[in-house]
């Protein structure tokens, strides 16, 4: 099924344990590569990150796309401003 990327904006975003992350409020697109490269999520829940941060979910780590959007990965310590987290069992890093 496709998706257009205004379907993606305002869907909630659970990690795998199944805690809500947030709602997409922007898509990142990598325009060279025509892909989906993050989804931006402006204001995450408190309890996963400090103050209302901002964040940056790789695509990768998207798991499925329906009414909500389910994470395969997602750090389990609690990300603060300005700090780098490794991403759970890959390379990359996210802020």
């Amino acid at each position: 099924m496709l998706e257009t990327v205004d379907n993606l904006k305002g869907l909630e975003v659970y990690a795998p344990n199944g805690i809500f992350v947030g709602i997409v409020d922007d898509v990142i697109l990598d325009l060279p590569r025509m892909r989906v490269d993050e989804l931006f999520v402006k204001e995450a829940n408190p309890f996963l990150a400090d103050g209302s941060v901002s964040l940056g979910i790789p695509f990768r780590w998207v798991m499925s796309v329906g009414d909500i959007i389910i994470l395969s990965t997602f750090p389990e310590e609690r990300i603060m401003p300005g700090i780098r987290t490794r991403s759970p069992g890959s390379q990359g890093t996210r802020r």
